[in-house]
């Protein structure tokens, strides 16, 4: 049995990710800002072993009480998977400073500073891996249509730091992934998805179960191809 800690957990790919690992017979610290409210994620508490942990990441005082709460224990596998996309009508001409800042806090910032706090505990678990739902939206090399400005920077700078993080851990023996869920049927990726979050999720935990160390630092779909910087 490992222990998994999901951000994002209430709904979306989080959601499904939790289901998921629950049903292989895994434990999970999912994570959410307001578990009140969180009426699916709720509904799996007895499916095996879950713990709903509220922590708003993007706030540094809810990240050191999350951290406290988890004293004496590990973390095998991170997936940092909360992210928003930002406004709709960010277009060129119309983009302006503090959504692009809080993109790019959520998104870039919080994450890393989550998974800073939290690497004692992957440290001292037996799974070693930290994954990042990125975006193929982040790739520069992809990139053919413009636009999505707030997204498309917020996730070409985590996978740098994804990256460099990846670089500063392989001593340590950790897997660090960045990871492409596909385009799904969720709230941010709207109804014409080409896929549904079951598949994305099993993609992705297949992804990060099967990764050796020549995967850390690499950028991979949930179909386990490789996507470019």
């Amino acid at each position: 049995m490992s222990r998994y800690l999901i951000t994002g957990a209430n709904r979306g790919i989080g959601l499904e990710l939790t289901r998921q690992i629950l049903a292989q017979g895994h434990q999970v610290v999912a994570i959410c800002r307001n578990p009140g409210e969180a009426g699916e994620l709720n509904t799996l508490t007895n499916a095996g072993e879950l713990q709903v942990v509220q922590c708003d990441i993007g706030k540094p005082d809810d990240i050191a009480a999350l951290v406290e709460s988890l004293h004496g224990s590990t973390i095998d596998v991170l997936i940092n998977n909360a992210g928003i996309y930002g406004p709709r009508d960010a277009v060129l001409g119309n983009l302006s400073r503090e959504p692009w800042r809080e993109v790019m806090e959520i998104d870039l910032l919080a994450p890393m500073m989550l998974t800073q706090a939290l690497l004692p505990f992957v440290l001292a678990g037996e799974g070693k891996r930290i994954a990042f739902l990125s975006s193929k939206m982040g790739s520069i090399a992809d990139n053919s249509s413009g636009g999505s400005y707030m997204y498309r920077t917020a996730k070409a700078a985590l996978n740098q730091a994804i990256k460099s993080l990846a670089m500063d851990l392989r001593e340590q023996n950790i897997i660090a992934l960045s990871l492409h869920p596909g385009w799904v049927r969720t709230e941010m990726g709207g109804p014409n998805g080409l896929i549904d979050t079951a598949t994305s999720a099993a993609g992705l935990l297949n992804v990060i179960a099967e990764a050796v160390p020549s995967d850390s630092g690499q950028f991979i779909a949930y179909d386990g191809k490789r996507i470019p910087w």
